[in-house]
């Protein structure tokens, strides 16, 4: 009761706080005479706004557009609104979210790529142009109050620390006044790395109490939806909810997953025929819509040995189950704005999906893990299927199951030269100017066509300076054309996509585009998202979608000027867009070992230092040492931490005796614990690590690295020694210490999942520390 109060408090003071600082920016009283400043006023009659944006699912996932996952709250809005079936996205995270929150292209602000694969080229740099306003400035600045809950993904990843600067947080430029959630491209759904506004916090109990993300998000967006009601009843909002749902890793209650037994045990070709049957019975698709062919390097299900459909029909439930939970926490959220009586002039748009669904498990997806970063063979997997979806594992589910959730269309996330990449489900809602019922819409929009809808709909004009800087105009299109006019031309006539290398044009029911490579034909494609290297290209490919939606029917052979033409338009539109290059590498920020870096010092206090910051554990040879003090009794608890349950490791006393440890994807690879309990009074640690191979000095590949320190490496052995006040206290051979770094360095405690079973996170030191200080190598390319 007391956190739920003290959160209420905090909420509003936010409000508060917004309204304060509205009172700065508004026309003051003139010297000498009385009066209160005049605060922003929203128009008369100006809607709510609730956007609502589902991550990683693709056209062909939800009931309401034909899919096999029951969605009855998207189900719900639609019946309130409209359907749009010709709405595209950018095939990617970070990008999609830019225009979303912009109304401009990717990258006009800066978002080519996602935050964690920045270049240094404009288009690709993660920073927002000093010439763009985003929507919830805009709207704050015309009296609207403005919260962000749930995943951020477009802030640039050297920002986030204590050390800010926070000029391009969701608190900052991007112009919302409240903020709670995480700001990266996933995280755990029971361990997530959650910020309130600018400060890390934890969330307020564990997994094993019923913890979960996306009901944690859709709490405070409630709390804050009632704390805005309680005190500014009459002033509209603005509330961005973007969940980290269906993102991996696919964490969702067993519960849930229960409701799916067995509905994927057709496999993915049967599954997409029916819902491509349904598609066209339901009218969500034309009538002459035609199915796209399974791709001819993905696998037929009726391929598969026995004990692989069970795993990757297993794998499915699970997406499903994750799907549809989500679906019911924006239930929950909705049912607010009825239960507050302001449902009617409230504008909900609900996207489900900011690219189309992610081909990037592989073949078999992703589950366990062998120590050594091997994959085990599939009937250990099945074996050990039952806790998919616990925080157990960090899941995926296979590729053709993102193939089959695309229906009818071919190509899958970060396909942007394909539909099935760029195009997902949007629902709008408004009924006291919507009255129509389930209505379709199928004039081509795109993200940033969102921006000038919610301008429109309020009844504001974007600034056409801001801070005295003249804002380059909206790339957008208002759809407010379509509520009453369902027949209406398209309004959006050309929009270009890129992504991962791979290309695509539209204009004016034209459509032309190139793909570089299918997600799962290069392997691990996040290392080739960062790298820029260029693999096999396809040729390019020509559509006429006002006769073809599905782009069935490649077109390049029979029109080659017209292609010539569209090609020719594409390079205009990305000389334009900051576009090029097409395919940038990854430019590493320096930080922390970057800048040469060889001595870090922590202190009593220091947490959630993220994996850019902290000095590399995972590969080069490294001393920890820890100057602690030992009060009367013994003490417990953790002295340091980097990583969690999937990769990490951890300094710790547990039973009096000090303990060093690694493991690598949850298993532990090696343990040092001394023979007798640490004595009474002040000692100094230390911890060497000698690998037996050593990363080479020399030029490093940035994105490797980036790529290494995200999911682990090939296995690397190492001695490890560890010693108290300069006597020995125990050596060991590690198997590995190539740990993946998901999670933060702390000090004191461990946060988000435990590195180690012995202990429950947080497991605060209870002696005191002085310091810990950690020493790597200086390789001769820094």
């Amino acid at each position: 009761m007391k956190i739920r109060t003290y959160l209420g408090l905090l909420l509003g003071s936010t409000l508060l706080l917004g309204a304060a600082q509205q009172s700065v920016r508004a026309s003051e009283p003139s010297e000498g005479t009385e009066g209160w400043p005049q605060l922003p006023q929203a128009p008369k009659g100006a809607p709510n706004i609730v956007v609502i944006l589902v991550d990683d699912v693709g056209f062909g996932a939800t009931n309401v557009f034909g899919g096999p996952v029951s969605t009855p709250d998207f189900s719900r809005l639609a019946s309130s609104g409209l359907r749009y079936n010709n709405f595209h996205v950018n095939a990617l995270c970070s990008p999609s979210r830019a225009s979303l929150l912009t109304g401009y292209n990717d990258r006009q602000v800066g978002f080519g790529n996602i935050e964690e694969a920045a270049s240094k080229h404009p288009g690709y740099n993660t920073v927002l142009p000093v010439n763009v306003t985003p929507i919830a400035e805009v709207l704050r600045e015309h009296g609207y109050n403005t919260a962000a809950f749930g995943k951020w993904h477009n802030t640039p990843y050297w920002q986030i620390s204590a050390a800010g600067p926070f000029d391009l947080w969701p608190t900052g430029r991007w112009g919302f006044e409240h903020f709670y959630g995480f700001l990266a491209a996933a995280d755990n759904q029971y361990y997530p790395r959650l910020y309130r506004d600018q400060t890390p916090v934890e969330p307020s109990f564990t997994p094993e109490q019923g913890y979960y993300f996306t009901t944690d998000i859709t709490n405070e967006a409630i709390r804050w939806m009632h704390q805005h009601d309680a005190v500014a009843h009459d002033k509209p909002f603005f509330l961005y909810y973007a969940t980290g749902a269906t993102h991996e890793p696919h964490h969702v209650p067993r519960e849930w997953i229960a409701k799916y037994r067995g509905k994927f045990d057709q496999g993915w070709d049967v599954i997409r025929q029916q819902s491509f049957d349904r598609q066209k019975a339901l009218g969500v698709i034309p009538a002459n819509a035609e199915l796209t062919p399974r791709p001819s390097t993905l696998p037929a299900w009726d391929s598969l040995s026995p004990d692989e459909k069970k795993l990757l029909a297993h794998q499915a439930e699970v997406y499903a189950a994750f799907a549809e939970e989500t679906d019911h926490e924006v239930g929950r959220l909705l049912a607010t704005l009825r239960e507050e009586g302001i449902a009617d002039n409230t504008l909900v748009l609900e996207i489900f999906g900011d690219n189309g669904g992610s081909a990037e498990g592989g073949f078999l997806g992703r589950d366990v893990k062998n120590p050594d970063s091997s994959t085990p063979d599939v009937r250990t997997r099945l074996a050990d299927s039952d806790a998919l979806g616990s925080e157990l594992y960090l899941n995926h589910y296979a590729a053709a199951w993102a193939w089959a959730l695309t229906s009818p269309f071919q190509g899958t996330k970060q396909d942007a030269a394909h539909l099935g990449g760029t195009t997902d489900p949007l629902v709008i809602s408004w009924p006291a100017r919507i009255h129509e019922s389930n209505g379709l819409r199928a004039q081509f929009g795109h993200l940033n066509d969102i921006a000038p809808t919610l301008y429109e709909a309020a009844g504001i004009t974007p600034p056409l300076r801001t801070a005295g800087i003249e804002q380059i105009p909206l790339e957008g299109q208002s759809l407010l054309y379509t509520f009453d006019h369902p027949a209406a031309p398209s309004r959006h006539r050309v929009q270009y996509f890129t992504t991962s290398g791979n290309l695509g044009i539209y204009s004016d029911g034209w459509w032309a585009g190139q793909l570089a490579q299918e997600t799962w034909e290069v392997g691990d494609n996040r290392v080739y998202l960062a790298r820029g290297v260029q693999p096999r290209t396809h040729p390019w490919e020509l559509y006429r979608l006002t006769d073809d939606y599905s782009q069935a029917h490649d077109l390049a052979t029979k029109y080659p000027e017209k292609l010539k033409e569209l090609q020719a338009l594409f390079a205009q539109e990305a000389r334009r867009n900051h576009a090029e290059p097409l395919r940038p590498g990854v430019d590493a920020y320096p930080l922390g070992t970057e800048t040469g870096q060889t001595v870090f010092t922590y202190r009593s206090g220091v947490d959630r230092v993220g994996p850019r910051f902290a000095p590399d554990l995972g590969h080069d040879p490294y001393t920890l040492s820890a100057d602690v003090d030992i009060p009367a009794g013994g003490a417990r608890g953790v002295i340091f931490a980097e990583g969690g349950r999937y990769g990490g490791v951890a300094l710790y006393v547990a039973n009096g005796r000090l303990v060093y440890e690694v493991n690598a994807h949850g298993v532990r690879t090696g343990q040092i614990v001394t023979s007798a309990p640490l004595p009474v009074g002040q000692r100094h640690i230390v911890v060497t690590v000698v690998p037996e191979q050593e990363r080479r000095a020399g030029k490093t590949d940035a994105a490797a690295e980036m790529i290494r320190r995200w999911v682990g490496g090939k296995s690397v052995p190492a001695t490890v020694t560890l010693s108290v006040d300069g006597v020995s206290a125990g050596q060991a051979r590690f198997s590995n210490i190539a740990l993946s770094s998901r999670e933060t360095l702390d000090i004191g405690r461990d946060l988000g999942s435990a590195v180690s079973p012995a202990y429950t996170v947080p497991a605060a030191f209870t002696g005191r520390i002085d310091k810990v200080t950690l020493v790597t190598p200086k390789l001769s390319n820094q």
